[in-house]
């Protein structure tokens, strides 16, 4: 009986172990997203002031367009060779590390060279693509560097997550952001939309500058061009085939639907879609923010399928599912004000696509853990399946939807393009993985979805004081749900109630361990 007892007091402690890491590590680097997110904030509401909606599609543009050049030509070193320098540094070969980082440096400036010409040789037929007037191909020859020093910065970034120096990553995100926002709108207010180009150029040189410093602190720069040494690194671009695969996809994905709005309607329609796509898509996407750096390393540590794994993946949606659902909430109440004031008055005809755009990332904090199970596996095939269903349902819905209900269709094009996501890649993990939904999942989807179903209701429904006292009682409903599951399931609350008393004694004491 004892026996028993001690089992079940230990497989409770598990659990609790393993959502207290899951979200301390999403508040770690989700804190410091939201931290770069809010100098983004400032910046785009800056931006926004100064280039209007026009100029604001004119940098959507190029910057889809470059970053479509970019994932074309990187082979994925920027997500493959973590997984390279964070092995090799396992082994404590200080001589094998040396020689993980200076093949991946070569490498990275083999694609640096690559990308650029690339952009070069193909700027008058990007030209043609993006843009339905003018000719542009000097402009995309000069944002050609941008493309190099893309290259070279994820080849230095990815060097400083395999041997985890996270305080350095954070460093190198708030100086990069800061400098964006310093550099970027002198650039804008001076020189209008004639200074986007030189704009984007000198960020690109920021951040690889800034990059390149810490990595090189860590490790002294070296390089090998020697064919026999480049050979070492083909398992190694192997594996970011698949990578660089998913972001053609997902890169062309966002290049066609901004040239079909660019060229059916007109450089403010996408204006208003990027400022809403942004602010719904990649804001709400900060929680998601600590799966690629500690969710999906841990999931690939798992040997086999089975219970482990499925307990695993399921905690990972649970507590994404309970951070996102009072945020998302909370956002679509507050849209009306976040709008004019992020970005301005102009903004606001995009205002109803945002109402339904949100809904797509609570589907969003289902389907990504499960998606990264694939990854783990290292089944190739199957990201790549999963990515190009999401791409294409993502590009006809949306388009469909702006055909028949302009912005506001574009909204519903990306709620049901998640949807759609939602059902295609459970069932696909479920078929070979043989992963099983828990029923706590389950249970916390038909608590938070509905809420948030109803949030966005009320935003289209209802206006004035009714508005405000109905949205935000939802959203408040939907955070304290959400905080009483996670105080249940967390010893965090305790262990910090535990160290402040502890505090409070020895100062009391008059201990100071400072």
């Amino acid at each position: 009986m004892f026996c028993i007892y001690v089992s079940i007091e230990m497989e409770k402690r598990e659990k609790e172990d393993s959502y207290s890491h899951i979200l301390k590590y999403t508040g770690l680097f989700g804190g410091v997203q939201g931290l770069n997110i809010l100098v983004g904030i400032v910046r785009n509401k800056l931006v926004a002031m100064i280039l209007g909606p026009d100029g604001m599609g004119l940098v959507s543009l190029f910057n889809s367009t470059i970053k479509l050049v970019s994932d074309s030509t990187n082979f994925g070193l920027s997500m493959s060779a973590v997984k390279n320098v964070s092995e090799t540094i396992d082994t404590g070969n200080e001589d094998k590390v040396r020689e993980a980082v200076r093949l991946i440096r070569s490498w990275s400036l083999l694609t640096a060279l690559l990308g650029m010409l690339l952009c070069i040789v193909l700027s008058s037929l990007l030209s043609r693509w993006t843009f339905a007037w003018g000719n542009h191909t000097l402009h995309f020859i000069l944002l050609s560097p941008v493309v190099a020093l893309m290259a070279i910065a994820g080849g230095e970034t990815a060097i400083l997550k395999g041997a985890r120096q996270l305080r350095n990553l954070a460093i190198v995100s708030v100086y990069n952001m800061l400098f964006a926002l310093v550099c970027s709108v002198p650039i804008y207010y001076f020189f209008g939309q004639a200074g986007i180009v030189p704009s984007l150029v000198l960020l690109a040189l920021a951040q690889c500058v800034t990059t390149i410093y810490y990595s090189y602190k860590l490790y002294r720069p070296s390089f090998s061009f020697s064919i026999r040494y480049i050979h070492q690194g083909e398992g190694m671009i192997r594996l970011g085939i698949a990578f660089v695969l998913a972001g053609i996809l997902g890169s062309g994905a966002e290049f066609v639907l901004r040239s079909y709005l660019n060229n059916t309607g007109e450089l403010y329609t996408v204006g208003l879609y990027n400022a809403g796509y942004v602010m719904t898509m990649t804001y709400a996407g900060m929680v998601f923010s600590a799966m690629e750096t500690d969710y999906f390393p841990r999931l690939s540590g798992i040997t086999s399928l089975g219970p482990q794994l499925n307990q695993m993946v399921n905690h990972q949606i649970e507590v994404s599912l309970l951070l996102v659902s009072p945020m998302l909430a909370l956002f679509m109440v507050m849209q009306p004000i976040l709008l004019p004031l992020l970005y301005s008055g102009k903004f606001m005809p995009v205002l109803g696509m945002m109402k339904i755009a949100v809904l797509a990332m609570y589907f969003r904090a289902l389907t990504l853990p499960v998606e990264y199970i694939a990854l783990s596996r290292g089944d190739s095939r199957g990201y790549l399946f999963l990515e190009a269903v999401y791409d294409i349902a993502f590009v006809l819905l949306v388009i469909v939807g702006y055909k028949y209900l302009g912005l506001v269709g574009t909204g519903v094009g990306l709620a049901f393009a998640g949807l759609i996501n939602l059902v295609v890649v459970f069932v696909y993990a479920r078929w070979k993985y043989g992963y099983s939904i828990a029923s706590t999942v389950k249970l916390y989807t038909l608590i938070q979805l509905p809420l948030g179903i109803a949030t966005c209701m009320v935003t289209y429904l209802l206006d004035g004081i009714f508005y405000w006292m109905v949205g935000l009682l939802l959203a408040f409903v939907s955070l304290g749900i959400s905080v009483q599951i996670l105080r249940s399931k967390t010893n965090l609350w305790n262990a910090l109630v535990e160290k402040i008393s502890f505090r409070f004694h020895q100062k009391g004491k008059g201990v100071d361990h400072d």
